[in-house]
């Protein structure tokens, strides 16, 4: 049976401790960083090993947004500006604004399943506020729902274009969040209907999403004691009044926003009502004790796993990259930057 987890790995290859644990466990899937990156040959085959040790066709993902947040860099692929840079261009109207971001997110996704990968997390559709914290910063598509919304469905289609899933994130939203909860936990004092206008508006028009991403953050309209990922009265939120069933996934674990031990963590993170749980440094200790307490797939969780990965597919292979180049560049040439 697949485990209820996404885990990453320590290095360019597989050691034997990594293949041992991956083959006791098979987690549901693999998420890759900069760690893991040296040269495509290299990445397809650490995707093959990956693949192997779980015994099936495991999704494997990475957050390839462009700009800061981006694990595939130059030489071998291509570099980018933020998000933002493209999103917000004066040069352009919305309809170039949106076609271009199809476009480019269409090159990312043919970059990564030439590789080997076929899920990465984006789009973005948080909202930032100004009091947010610039952990998102100009990762985001914009900066009022509206437009968020339409953008990051460009970003969306060009993804599944390329045959590759996009992963919404970050569930209901982590642009009002003061500090960055990599570091720490943010709390969210807005009323509950300030964030039905704004911050979750995007999510509830990406009900049809395969796969999202929790936030780490607290909310204290919902739940003033438990982030959004441990909290079952946000999960229910996300399910039920912004009616997205699909998979969801913790943000990391490993993140410092979570207390507690690792196993606790997962216990928690999956009684709230998360389907998978997402662990991304390799380290083993923490995955061995995560994998005390991982069950596996079923009911509604495998369900949704199935639907997911049966939305993966091989994109058009007459396509050609340098052809998908020339017509980006023809939109954005006003922008100024050969990949905004």
């Amino acid at each position: 049976m697949t485990k209820a987890a996404i885990f990453g790995c320590s290095g360019l290859s597989l050691n034997e401790e990594e293949r041992g644990f991956f083959r006791e466990t098979r987690p549901w899937g693999f998420i890759l960083f900069a760690r893991n990156i040296d040269n495509p040959d290299q990445v397809s085959a650490l995707c093959d090993d990956l693949r192997e040790s779980a015994g099936r066709d495991a999704p494997i993902l990475i957050d390839q947004e462009g700009g800061r947040v981006a694990r595939l860099r130059a030489p071998h692929w291509r570099e980018w500006s933020p998000a933002l840079t493209l999103a917000e261009a004066t040069e352009l109207g919305e309809a170039e604004r949106c076609a271009a971001l199809s476009l480019r997110y269409e090159i990312i996704g043919r970059e990564l399943r030439a590789s080997g990968i076929d899920v990465d997390c984006a789009p973005l559709l948080d909202v930032p506020a100004p009091e947010g914290h610039d952990v998102i910063g100009d990762r985001a598509l914009g900066y009022d729902a509206d437009s968020i919304t339409l953008r990051a469905r460009s970003v969306y289609d060009g993804l599944l274009r390329a045959g590759v899933l996009p992963v919404v994130k970050h569930v209901p939203g982590h642009g009002r969040a003061a500090v960055d909860s990599h570091k720490t936990l943010p709390v969210v004092d807005a009323s509950l209907e300030d964030l039905r206008a704004v911050d979750f508006a995007p999510f509830a028009a990406f009900a049809d999403a395969p796969l999202a991403m929790t936030a780490h953050v607290v909310y204290s309209a919902i739940d003033s004691e438990r982030c959004a990922t441990v909290s079952p009265t946000v999960i229910t939120l996300i399910r039920d009044e912004l009616g997205m069933d699909g998979l969801l996934m913790t943000d990391d674990l490993s993140m410092h926003a979570l207390e507690g031990d690792f196993a606790d963590r997962t216990r928690d993170s999956l009684a709230a009502g998360c389907d998978v749980i997402l662990h991304c440094n390799g380290d083993m200790a923490e995955m061995r004790a995560i994998a005390t307490a991982l069950p596996d797939l079923t009911g509604d969780a495998l369900r949704r796993a199935n639907h997911a990965e049966a939305l993966r597919s091989h994109a058009d292979t007459t396509v050609q990259l340098d052809a998908l180049d020339k017509r980006y560049a023809a939109l954005v040439e006003r922008v100024g930057m050969r990949h905004a």
